[in-house]
């Protein structure tokens, strides 16, 4: 995996949040700010890390409030990872705005990619709402429509349910995923109502907004067995970014077979491949 550098930053209400920064290899052509999902952590996207600097894009990924590294440190141990902690949502949502305006300062020059996987990409559409002049190009993975009806408010693993089920199965077909997420010290596999409550997790509804006031390029990837939202939640998203925000570059793609963590499902290099030609695309090597 690329070599990271660690840092840090408080936010507004005194957390301290951590975050790796990744330099590409040659000459940069753009930034990633990445962003995970919930219960996990930075830490577990190093195929795509390496995938994104190997092609000249600098990475900051962070672990957010109440997760990973960060929350270890915030709860003082691994007892309440998950918890978001004073300010909830909106708390999060200002930590990675935070982190955007560092990741700007440090790279004025360059185009500036979000990045977001589940949860993750959940916040990048609130982000992309409330700053849309701040990113050049948004890729949401395992991402939905944020209305009560497009969200899968079942157990996530019901549809593979046995006896013998070790209740991560949704995550990926690949059961090497399901190991290491159960034996991650900085993952918890406790239920998002449980970890957020009923009031922060209905933070997370919304739709794109109205006349974005920028025409960002958007790459929607999705797996056809993703429990979250999936193929026809995402189509819908996708319909809205178009219809309501006036997106004109909105592209989605459909993994057959593939679960919730496309980049951790037997296809991998080839979602990798898809993102890189996208960039490639957008934000050429040779400009």
């Amino acid at each position: 995996m690329a070599e990271a550098t660690t840092a840090e930053f408080t936010d507004a209400d005194g957390i301290a949040i951590v975050y790796d920064s990744y330099r590409a290899e040659g000459e940069a052509r753009g930034v990633v700010q990445l962003l995970h999902g919930v219960g996990e952590h930075a830490g577990r996207y190093g195929a795509l890390i390496d995938a994104l600097t190997g092609a000249g894009f600098h990475v900051y990924a962070d672990d957010h409030r109440g997760h990973g590294r960060t929350g270890i440190r915030q709860h003082g141990g691994p007892e309440r990872l998950g918890r978001l902690g004073k300010g909830g949502m909106r708390a999060a949502v200002a930590a990675l705005w935070q982190l955007t305006g560092i990741i700007r300062s440090e790279n004025p020059d360059l185009p500036l990619v979000l990045l977001g996987h589940s949860w993750g990409s959940f916040l990048s559409q609130m982000l992309l709402n409330e700053h849309p002049e701040a990113y050049d190009a948004v890729i949401l993975s395992g991402s939905a429509y944020r209305t009560p009806a497009d969200m899968n408010a079942l157990p996530l693993n019901a549809r593979w349910k046995t006896p013998d089920a070790t209740g991560l199965e949704w995550l990926s077909r690949d059961p090497e995923v399901w190991r290491s997420f159960h034996e991650d010290p900085l993952t918890t596999e406790t239920a998002l109502l449980t970890l957020f409550g009923p009031v922060e997790a209905a933070r997370m509804y919304g739709r794109p907004r109205k006349r974005l006031a920028r025409d960002v390029p958007l790459l929607l990837l999705v797996g056809r067995d993703d429990p979250v939202g999936g193929p026809k939640s995402v189509h819908k998203l996708a319909d809205a970014y178009r219809k309501r925000s006036g997106l004109t570059d909105v592209t989605t793609l459909v993994y057959p077979d593939a679960r919730h963590e496309i980049f951790n499902e037997l296809q991998q290099e080839q979602v990798r491949g898809d993102v890189l030609a996208w960039l490639e695309k957008h934000f050429p090597s040779g400009r």
